[in-house]
């Protein structure tokens, strides 16, 4: 787990100015926050508002990112609101709030700013909760959250704002679908039924720490599509909330709540919970737990049995999603992989096809955004195939055939990434065998997407090193080739079980 977070890629940097960044602008707005008069409730709501700002808003353009970042105090403030209102009427806010938690779901439909504005409404609400927000607290939390949002804003867009020197990123868009059968509405229904599970069974765990199973469960949902993703994340949010517990009873306990060492180390938090956040779950969960013990350390009642409190909650959480993706509409692994790999590989055709008219001499060509395109996707597939390779999986073959895909896949990648820049040279040219070779690739791509992995036929020719374009292009024949035994077994089984 160590070598992942630390070994991993980071092209361009962009995770560490990523976490720089929040730092500062989280850190601005909470001094601004206090500049402004605001309460310790003020500082910590303007701190939140501003870590979710930079934290959740992925629109592909910055003109996108600043529109939803303008949006988020618009969907929030009525939100928080509400919770306050209906604070000492708890039968009507419990409602309330799991109308937030199907409404905050069923948002992800409207790509990244639906999400964004979704996860923003249901954090404010558990913002309101974990505050013990009242109606006569309003003036003063709104105006936190607004001073936040100019100052996340501020910094984003005007002081720090990386992306205008970064192309767009092409985010897949989920699978599409109607009525129950459309992922958004699916999700929408489970994560209701869960975290009403939780918030029940959360009540008669705690009446003062219910929330936490409630997050727990929402967050355990969030960016995931079947029922093995689900289970997978529920037990890296546990497993990371452990580690943060033990980590807070050797760190954060012993500050009590002192304001300055307290705030340093809110600081590290947030540092690791954005440069983690892309690359593992557990550690993502390890600082939020961390951040969490912080702030509870500033409000003077963090205590052992407050952290053992957060564990009982967390794991209440975890098993309400759990038994929601198992009972409530659930969707095998195996149909949300399938689907991720077969667009996976037509972007691989689609990636090949440019590159060759780009080798052709068509100036219009231009296979960049295609290769973008082809690492979304990617992504997305190591997380569907995750469930399949974690170490507890019991079932061996199916383990192997998934990390044989995942390897297979990558080997398609690097034949792509090294086609196209061979595309790119001015004084590349075409040949007739190019041509011959991307259409082998798209019968290759349809013979795997159309269930005939059997028939796909290995490549033998080998092309001199003076044939650089030809070389790629018959490893990415031999790839495609090999990836017909795991992705179809001779008896005609799936990858994973139905």
């Amino acid at each position: 787990m160590l070598k992942r977070v630390f070994v991993a890629p980071d092209p361009g940097r962009t995770r560490l100015r990523f976490a720089a960044r929040a730092v500062l602008g989280i850190g601005l707005a909470v001094v601004v926050c206090g500049l402004a008069g605001h309460s310790l409730p003020g500082a910590v709501t303007g701190g939140l508002a501003a870590l979710l700002a930079l934290f959740t808003v992925a629109d592909a353009t910055v003109r996108g990112q600043a529109i939803t970042t303008a949006l988020l105090p618009v969907v929030g403030l009525p939100v928080l609101v509400a919770a306050a209102a209906l604070h000492d009427h708890p039968v009507a806010r419990d409602l309330t709030f799991l109308a937030v938690v199907g409404a905050g779901m069923y948002a992800r439909r409207w790509g990244p700013r639906g999400h964004s504005l979704g996860v923003f409404a249901f954090m404010t609400f558990f913002v309101a909760q974990f505050l013990h927000a009242t109606t006569a607290q309003l003036p003063e939390l709104s105006a936190a959250v607004v001073l936040s949002m100019f100052t996340a804003a501020a910094v984003r867009f005007g002081l720090w704002c990386y992306e205008r020197r970064l192309p767009p990123a092409a985010a897949p868009a989920p699978p599409g679908g109607t009525g129950l059968a459309r992922a958004t509405t699916r999700q929408a229904v489970q994560a209701t039924a869960g975290a009403a599970f939780a918030l029940v069974v959360g009540q008669l765990v705690s009446g003062q720490r219910w929330y936490w199973a409630v997050g727990a469960t929402w967050w355990i949902f969030v960016n995931t599509a079947s029922r093995g993703e689900t289970l997978v994340r529920g037990f890296r949010r546990v497993l990371g909330t452990v580690i943060g517990i033990g980590l807070g009873v050797l760190v954060a306990v012993p500050l009590h709540g002192a304001a300055l060492p307290t705030a340093g180390l809110a600081a590290v938090c947030v540092f690791g919970i954005f440069y983690t956040a892309a690359v593992s779950y557990t550690w993502m969960m390890l600082w939020v737990t961390l951040l969490a013990e912080s702030l509870y350390g500033l409000i003077g009642i963090l205590s052992p049995g407050l952290l053992a409190l957060r564990l009982a909650e967390t794991g209440v959480g975890a098993l309400g999603a759990a038994l929601a993706v198992l009972f409530v509409l659930p969707v095998t692994t195996h149909a949300v992989t399938d689907g991720w790999i077969q667009r996976a590989l037509r972007c691989v055709h689609a990636c090949t096809a440019e590159a060759a008219a780009r080798l052709a001499g068509a100036e219009d060509a231009d296979p960049a955004p295609r290769v973008a395109e082809l690492e979304q996707l990617l992504g997305r597939v190591r997380l569907s195939v995750a469930p399949l390779v974690h170490p507890l999986n019991p079932m061996l073959g199916r383990k192997r055939r998934a990390r044989q895909v995942l390897a297979l896949l990558d080997d398609c990648a690097r034949e792509i990434r090294g086609l196209v820049a061979v595309a790119a040279d001015p004084e590349a040219s075409h040949d007739a065998r190019l041509a011959a070779a991307c259409w082998r690739v798209e019968a290759a791509v349809e013979a795997l997407t159309a269930g005939g992995a059997g028939h796909v036929r290995a490549v033998v020719a080998r092309p001199s090193a003076a044939e650089p374009a030809l070389a790629h292009l018959h490893g990415l024949e031999r790839a495609l080739a090999e990836l017909a035994e795991p992705l179809r077994t001779p008896s005609g089984s799936p990858l994973v079980g139905a």
